[in-house]
């Protein structure tokens, strides 16, 4: 115990052993899900199901290692919802490129990652992020996580003409995510420690007769790495039709993890100053972990924002990210037991979560706190900041809303006068924005 608490800080960040571990084990919970849906994912563009799994674990593993030793944070990396689609859909599938080589794009990708903590790009970008788009994009990732646990819920769910509409509220698996809701909320207003995760677990409880969570067995033989392993294609990622993938590859990762960084690192309270300390050695973790994971077999690799489940579980050290990487490597031998919790409840040509989409949802209103920092009597910063919280849940990317909300701060500082309170590097970055969706989009 001596070790852990001088290896991670654990009196002064506030913090004990027990609400580390239950803060790493709430995190792996609410993410558990990625090892199941990453190998459906890359499934579709003719990936191995079983190597991708087993890559998805070491990668994450192994990013979340790093992330707690070089920057003691309670975040977990693993292999990024959205960009996943886009290595699928977008280019293997869209543009017809091979999966190897796209898998060489996301190394050529990672390269690039590495490269940039060193000369300090991404650590100076999240100083030169206003302070109302610091606070804007928490709460932002807050409303995605949480429109996605009420879609998970079957509480949301798509209707022609509105886009979305109320779900089935009669349903069996709505039924017990509204429960699970109900009860940890109640738990987290008695100030219950580690109130999300007795949530999950009582859910997964009340499901088992309900035939909603389906005991699938606890240990399995974890299936074979050798189809996706070293497989990377990365002479043909340098082919001139590949210049923009990588970019974009690149382009996603740098905000989303900086966006989930600032976001999860505000609501843990690791700010100071309006920076991250140990920024640099979080952003190299993701980084190697990337190239990491395109070696293993698996897409572009970065902070999760499911880690703001650990965070509100007690979590502020890298204690909890090492209990999260150590249940991604147990799950390669328990994956029966972890699907049995993570996994999914079908209903008609839908998959709903019902077991870990309430902490998904509370985790939302946890992370729009502040929001009251927000200076809303300023249009050049309510607006962007308006457009950051808004532009993520509806287009369901973090990227997409960092890129509005940045868009808008230069555009109104610079018509109102105000072009000296824009950092030089949010003008560099605009314009690169300004390019992606003139050209690439």
């Amino acid at each position: 115990m001596r070790f852990l608490e001088d290896r991670f800080a654990l009196a002064a960040h506030g913090t004990t052993v027990r609400t580390e571990a239950l803060a790493g084990l709430t995190t792996f919970l609410t993410m558990a899900y990625i090892i199941f849906v990453q190998p459906a994912v890359l499934a579709a563009c003719g990936m191995d199901f079983g190597a991708v799994l087993v890559a998805t674990c070491l990668s994450t593993a192994l990013a979340t290692v790093l992330m707690a030793l070089l920057a003691n944070y309670p975040i977990a990396v693993a292999p990024a919802m959205g960009h996943n689609f886009f290595f699928a859909y977008s280019v293997v599938l869209g543009m017809k490129v091979p999966w190897r080589v796209a898998l060489g794009g996301v190394a050529l990708a990672g390269v690039m990652f590495i490269l940039t903590p060193g000369i300090g790009l991404r650590e100076k970008l999240i100083t030169a992020i206003p302070t109302s788009m610091k606070h804007a994009i928490a709460a932002g990732i807050g409303l995605l996580i949480a429109m996605v646990g009420l879609q998970w819920a079957g509480l949301i769910v798509g209707a022609p003409g509105t886009l979305v509409a109320l779900g089935d509220l009669h349903g069996r698996p709505v039924l017990l995510a509204i429960g699970a809701l109900a009860l940890t909320s109640i738990l987290m207003a008695r100030r219950v420690p580690g109130a999300l995760l007795w949530g999950i677990l009582a859910s997964t409880a009340i499901g088992l007769p309900l035939g909603i969570v389906r005991y699938q067995g606890l240990a399995g033989r974890p299936p074979s790495l050798a189809p996706t392993f070293m497989q990377l294609d990365i002479a043909g990622a340098f082919a001139p039709g590949m210049v923009a993938v990588v970019f974009v590859f690149f382009f996603l990762a740098l905000f989303d993890s900086v966006g989930t960084l600032v976001g999860v690192g505000s609501q843990a309270g690791l700010m100071r100053d309006g920076t991250l300390p140990n920024a640099r050695g979080a952003l190299l973790a993701d980084a190697i972990g990337t190239v990491a994971g395109a070696i293993l077999g698996t897409s572009t690799v970065t902070a999760y924002i499911e880690s703001g489940a650990g965070v509100a579980a007690g979590g502020r050290t890298g204690l909890a990210s090492m209990v999260t990487a150590t249940l991604f490597l147990a799950s390669l031998f328990l994956y029966p037991l972890v699907r049995m919790i993570g996994g999914g409840y079908v209903v008609g040509q839908t998959t709903l979560y019902p077991v870990i989409a309430p902490p998904l949802i509370l985790v939302g209103t946890m992370m729009i706190g502040g929001l009251r920092h927000i200076a809303w009597d300023d249009p050049t910063e309510a607006i962007p900041a308006f457009l950051t919280i808004i532009i993520m849940p509806l287009a369901v990317s973090i990227t997409e809303g960092v890129a509005f909300g940045l868009l808008a701060h230069t555009l109104l500082k610079l018509a109102t006068g105000r072009g000296r309170e824009v950092h030089p590097l949010m003008y560099v970055f605009a314009v690169l924005f300004l390019a992606r969706y003139a050209f690439l989009r």
